[in-house]
């Protein structure tokens, strides 16, 4: 009756995970890609390549090892654009062949083109060159991600002014930069050219940024910016953006200030990429970001065979749990049942020092009037810390003083995004401050500070 059991549009990490999910269980395969190669924003432009661009400038800057040889020590003297982007441009191969491989190896079927639906069950593909193919499928999963959010007052030019995109293929490094927006991405970029000693300013129209994390933590964060001279101006919205005669950006800010850079990154929000999918032919409709409301257990759209996940469908928007997204709504389609998902998933941000955090922050437990215990370790507490060379980093565990259950815990520092797994499978099995204090840790790693910070919240919680 159809072309396809399944038409997926995007094969950013919800598509690819949707589509072999289905491939996996014999059904036929579509994915629709509109970029020149398969992986979407996560591989090309997004989480792949600012996580590349960080650990190479972290190699090449010596970062990690100026706790022993000062804040001088470089591995290379004189860094530039084209260093950063050759070690990207490898890791983008090498993801786009794994794609492409696991697509082969089960079956499934790749289109390049722009889609549109025409009706519910029909979607028109044209081709780069101007073919156009319609194709028919039991079920679609929309998948197309977000672009940047680009408002008409910033005067963007790929050479000095950059929206979060556009900015993994800088044409060279700046003496300084400007970042507007102090979300996720904001703050990684930020604080990853802060680590290549170029001045950096932060404004965010806000007087706070990154809510969700614990306060104690963005406490700790901002101290070790502002330990590097990265100015933050928050509190006052921009006001106007303009370029100078050598075409360096100049933004006006509310509270009277003006922030001169040699250039500027706009990364204040991105919006569904849902602007040409033609919505309304399939019955559906978006927000006024361009996202669409799904069934959150489903991933069902208003249109029952139409789903949708990732960063189209908003919060939490993890290329983690947008794989999770992508892999129920493909199994609900075709009548399994998924495990239910865990209730806490771990949040990391990999801005330098990285943070990650899992459960409930202490602002979170004070709400629902929960008595609680902290326990807190340094990382420079550790052997490994000090072998390392570690003089900042910190974790932070939340007890139920009742129940003894762990309830959260938040890592800034290095290594923050693998160690947050201990605390992710503690915290989903139920497990209480015992499993800490008995259990042993192998020697020297980061890892033992889960004793320490384990031990911390014990001691308070004895003499409470």
């Amino acid at each position: 009756m159809y072309d396809f059991d399944m038409i997926v549009i995007g094969s950013g990490p919800s598509g690819r995970r949707a589509a072999v999910q289905s491939a996996k269980i014999g059904k036929s395969v579509l994915v629709v890609e509109k970029g020149r190669r398969v992986g979407g924003v996560s591989v090309h432009t997004g989480t792949i390549p600012s996580k590349t661009l960080r650990e190479t400038v972290l190699n090449l800057s010596g970062w990690r090892e100026r706790g022993f040889y000062g804040r001088s020590y470089r591995v290379k003297q004189d860094i530039g654009a084209a260093d950063l982007m050759a070690r990207l441009h490898k890791t983008l191969d090498h993801e786009v062949e794994v794609l492409e491989h696991q697509f082969a190896r089960n079956a499934v079927k790749t289109a390049r083109g722009e889609a549109r639906f025409l009706d519910a069950h029909t979607i028109e593909i044209t081709a780069e060159g101007g073919e156009v193919d319609k194709v028919t499928a039991a079920h679609v999963l929309i998948a197309v991600g977000t672009r940047p959010f680009r408002p008409d007052y910033v005067p963007f030019n790929g050479m000095s002014v950059f929206d979060s995109d556009e900015i993994v293929d800088l044409p060279r490094l700046p003496r300084s930069l400007a970042v507007i927006g102090a979300g996720v991405i904001g703050v990684e970029y930020a604080s990853i050219f802060s680590a290549l000693d170029v001045s950096v300013t932060l404004i965010e129209p806000r007087s706070t940024f990154l809510d969700f994390i614990d306060k104690e933590l963005i406490e700790e964060f901002v101290h070790e910016l502002r330990d590097r001279n990265v100015a933050l101006r928050f509190g006052a919205a921009v006001t106007s953006i303009t370029l100078d005669a050598r075409e360096r950006p100049v933004c006006k800010l509310a509270d009277g200030r003006t922030v001169h850079a040699d250039m500027l990154l706009f990364a204040a929000g991105r919006v569904g990429a849902t602007d040409r999918l033609n919505l309304e032919a399939a019955g559906l409709a978006v927000d006024h970001r361009g996202r669409i409301g799904v069934e959150p257990k489903t991933l069902q759209t208003a249109v029952p065979h139409i789903y949708a996940a990732g960063d189209v469908i908003g919060f939490p928007s993890l290329a983690s749990t947008s794989m999770e997204q992508g892999r129920v709504a493909a199994c609900h389609a075709f009548g399994l049942e998924p495990p239910p998902p865990p209730e806490f998933f771990p949040y990391g941000i990999y801005s330098v020092p990285e943070m990650s955090t899992v459960g409930m922050s202490e602002e979170e437990v004070r709400k629902r009037e929960i008595p609680y215990e902290c326990g807190i370790a340094r990382f420079r507490e550790t052997s490994r810390g000090h072998i390392m060379g570690l003089n900042s980093g910190m974790m932070k565990m939340i007890f139920s003083v009742k129940t003894r259950r762990l309830l959260g815990v938040h890592i800034v520092g290095e290594g923050a995004t693998e160690l947050i797994h201990i605390g992710q499978a503690v915290l989903n099995l139920k497990g209480t401050i015992d499993y800490f204090i008995e259990n042993t840790f192998n020697y020297p790693t980061l890892a033992e500070a889960y004793k320490i910070a384990g031990l911390d919240a014990w001691n308070r919680m004895t003499r409470v």
